[in-house]
């Protein structure tokens, strides 16, 4: 009686096996449309890692597919929404490699600047992103004057650089708490020959 039980719980623990690969196997060597739809089913429901996981799918089995364009924008500004810059700016990077072009290279290099300047909720723990985001918009500024997008990135970079300042406010107290008065002395230089000191704030 135990053998005949073992051996109706293997059959079942295979058939349950078999079952699970069959599923698996029916997800392969699918058309482009059906992965791109998929990708769009994800990002409403919000499964942003399913999304991820049927963008690779896309990707590695039609590599010519002018679907990949769309999903690479989709979930760009769906991490974006979702808060999810790392992966946002991913999407962005391979977006440019794919299908910069010099119509829409403005749009694509603000779009990560917006991305990365979303992403400052830890201020001290980003000293790095900041400082190339500043960077990054000043080359945005100096390549396209006339772009339409020229107006937000000013705006954003006026708040990077009050941004640096508080950084650099804090680093000042942290280095005087810690008896380190030239470090601070140093950063105190570079607060007050800040450009933010000629803005006069009306009252």
């Amino acid at each position: 009686m135990k053998s005949l039980l073992l051996s109706v719980t293997l059959l079942i623990l295979l058939a349950n096996c078999s079952g699970k690969n069959a599923k698996k196997d029916e997800l392969f060597n699918k058309s482009d449309i059906f992965w791109y739809q998929k990708i769009i089913k994800d990002v409403k429901l919000d499964s942003l890692d399913k999304a991820d996981e049927d963008y690779t799918s896309l990707a590695s089995e039609h590599v010519a597919s002018p679907l990949l364009k769309e999903a690479l924008m989709i979930l760009a500004k769906a991490h974006m929404k979702n808060e999810e810059y790392l992966m946002a700016n991913y999407y962005i990077d391979e977006y440019i490699k794919r299908y910069a072009t010099k119509s829409n290279i403005s749009y694509l290099e603000f779009l990560k600047i917006k991305s990365n300047f979303q992403s400052f909720k830890r201020l001290n723990r980003d000293q790095k992103l900041l400082l190339d985001t500043i960077n990054s918009s000043n080359q945005f500024l100096k390549r396209y004057q006339n772009s339409p997008y020229t107006p937000e990135v000013q705006t954003i970079l006026t708040r990077l650089y009050l941004a640096n300042r508080v950084l650099n406010e804090n680093i000042v107290k942290l280095y005087k708490k810690t008896g380190k008065l030239k470090s601070a002395k140093i950063y105190e230089q570079k607060i007050k020959n800040s450009w933010l000191n000629n803005i006069k704030i009306k009252e």
